[in-house]
């Protein structure tokens, strides 16, 4: 009964494997699996003629036979393992083993004189090893140069030249058997380093498929995951690949599915529209670019990305496309835009009816000043003593004719002098408080007029960015709110630094300052404090790039979870507030490129409000913050 020898187990068999990768390259190692089955073979066969040779080499010195010609062939198998460890490819370390292996057998032959050499188990070894290392043509070369010399050559040359071989002995001829013995064990063991090698080659291949089948899962998983519609196509614009929202969006769009090795429907224009665009991605390039469609009906806006599609060798091949319905993202944009553009009405809106309550607050307060001295005035022209005088012209014309008379013996007359000079000191002094309150009447007037004025030039020049001296800006807020300051016993300090003059748009700016000195009388308003403070000053950043304008008081303060919130829109701390003014303020101040912050110890501690502005005008609009 035949028995088959087991195969190694896995454990040894990687032993083996590990060993003969150790004598490979760095670069060989790298190969392919089934470039490392040939590489690994090499070294295996190279390993065993060289423990091969090496025991011909021992049993020919003790059988007296030349030991040169077998230790000269170990020495060329060593050295093609050192060109294994050495080579960046196989081919030299291959060359090298098939030239020694057919060298050795026709040497052993010519000048061994090994008559048989021909049917020796190794000379089968030679052709198979050849074919499998370096293809059919070079296994071909060697068979016909092993027959040419051994099977034609060496029989001529005994024929003809008659050499003297001895016959073999018993000894010779079971020396011979035995090797052989070892020869056929050695073709057993370079099949099965094959097997191996090949088993290794074909795990690792699988382990490889297996991976990129689970990378393939992955990507159709996450390609199918998405809305976005994703497919490829080939330089033909043949159908490749498509995921379910793109064959969804070709059905809804056209009617008809989407095939694979089709061309992928689209309308001439759009085929005719795009074609610059796929001609630079056939190129190389990637193009990205938004296009509307009609999908049942509905206009559905696409941003839509082309990309190269490569082979291995990286020749662009087709081209991918990402598309992605930006239509709710435009939307919301649209209505973002029309929501700020009422913002910055409504704070627009918020910001002049801010400046008219100032303005109307101060006119207020000049009328009652105009009204109380308009008071005054008809009060004193309702007591004068205008009417004395006319009952005193009145007498005189009574006694006209008898003047003199009158004036020496009518007890009346007598004291018509006296009268005289009384009415006419107090005539004087009605003269003088008349004169009194009709100037203190026409300050007020001029007061209102000025207000007015100042207000009618502000709101002409709104949006129009102008050099503004800013101290002379901020007095103007400061007037604003002076009758109300002055009210209130607010003590008003002033701490101007020298600045350059800042190109702004001066109702802007006006409108922010206007809402933190409100701010800040709301404040110190509503504090026990009885020294109300408020100081605002100027200087430059120590950056020297831009300005501050700090406006601080000592009223309420500010608590620290308030901070975060205080510049958001419709947050506000006072009873009757509506929480637009420090918002309008910090969007007014993105606009002039700046920015404000507030700062407070906590509550009864004061706040300071800083508005930092740039020295340089910038371009464009600002940022809204």
């Amino acid at each position: 009964m035949e028995t088959h020898p087991s195969p190694p187990p896995p454990a040894f068999r990687s032993w083996i494997l590990e060993r003969l990768d150790s004598l490979l390259s760095e670069s060989l190692r790298q190969g392919s699996p089934s470039d490392l089955v040939r590489y690994r073979l090499v070294v295996g066969a190279a390993c065993f003629l060289v423990v091969f040779n090496l025991l011909y080499t021992v049993a020919a010195v003790s059988s007296g036979l030349p030991p040169y010609p077998s230790l000269a062939a170990s020495l060329i198998y060593a050295s093609v393992l050192l060109l294994t460890r050495r080579s960046a490819t196989i081919e030299p370390p291959t060359a090298l083993l098939l030239t020694a292996l057919s060298l050795v057998l026709i040497a052993a032959a010519f000048v061994g004189h090994a008559p048989f050499i021909s049917t020796h188990a190794i000379c089968t070894l030679s052709p198979i090893i050849a074919v499998y290392l370096s293809g059919a043509r070079v296994g071909l070369f060697i068979t016909l140069l092993l027959i040419v010399t051994l099977c034609l050559g060496y029989p001529l040359y005994v024929d003809f030249a008659q050499p003297a071989i001895p016959p073999p002995s018993p000894y010779l001829m079971w020396f011979g058997h035995i090797f052989a013995a070892l020869a056929l064990v050695g073709a057993w063991g370079v099949g099965s380093l094959h097997n191996a090698a090949r088993d290794s080659a074909q795990g690792s291949l699988e382990r490889t498929l297996k991976a990129l089948r689970l990378s393939e899962n992955k990507l159709s998983t996450l390609l199918e995951s998405t809305e976005d519609p994703v497919l490829s196509l080939d330089r033909k614009g043949l159908l490749l690949t498509a995921n379910s929202a793109a064959r969804q969006m070709h059905l809804e769009r056209f009617g008809q599915e989407a095939v694979v090795g089709q061309p992928f429907w689209m309308e001439p224009e759009r085929r005719q529209r795009w074609a610059p665009y796929v001609a630079r991605v056939h190129a190389g390039e990637r193009e990205r670019f938004e296009e509307e469609f009609e999908v049942q009906g509905a206009r559905r806006l696409m941003d839509i990305s082309l990309s190269p599609l490569r082979d291995g060798d990286g020749k662009v091949v087709g081209l991918t496309l990402f598309a992605r319905d930006i239509t709710p993202r435009r939307q919301a944009e649209a209505r973002l835009g029309e929501m700020h553009r009422t913002l910055m009405d409504v704070s627009r809106q918020a910001g002049m009816a801010e400046i008219a309550t100032g303005v109307l607050h101060n006119v207020g307060n000049t009328l009652n000043s105009v009204n109380v001295s308009t008071s005054l005035v008809m009060d004193r022209l309702r007591l004068s003593r205008v009417s004395s005088l006319s009952r005193a012209a009145q007498l005189l014309r009574e006694h006209t004719v008898d003047l003199p008379t009158f004036f020496t013996r009518d007890p009346r007359g007598l004291q018509f002098p006296a009268f005289l000079l009384a009415l006419s000191e107090q005539m004087e002094e009605e003269r003088n408080t008349l004169l009194q309150e009709m100037r203190s009447l026409s300050e007020g007037v001029e007061h209102i007029k000025s207000i007015v004025s100042m207000q009618q030039r502000h709101a002409s020049s709104a949006g129009v960015r102008e050099q503004v001296a800013m101290p002379a800006l901020i007095d103007e807020a400061l007037r604003l709110h002076a009758a109300s300051f002055e009210q209130q016993g607010i003590r008003v300090e002033r701490d101007y630094a020298p600045v350059p003059l800042l190109s702004v748009d001066r109702h802007k700016l006006l409108q922010i300052l206007v809402n933190l000195l409100s701010n800040a009388r709301h404040a110190l308003m509503d504090s026990p404090q009885k020294d109300k403070q408020l100081s605002i000053g100027i200087r430059p950043a120590p950056d020297g790039e831009r300005v501050l304008i700090e406006v601080k008081d000592n009223g309420v303060g500010i608590s620290p979870e308030n901070l975060s919130r205080l510049f958001t829109q419709g947050f506000t701390t006072k009873r009757t507030g509506h929480g637009f003014g420090l918002h309008i303020s910090a969007l007014a101040a993105g606009e002039l490129h700046g920015r404000l912050t507030c700062d407070s110890p906590g509550p009864g501690q004061g706040a300071t409000f800083t508005l930092e502005l740039p020295l340089v005008e910038e371009p464009g609009p600002g940022p809204v913050k």
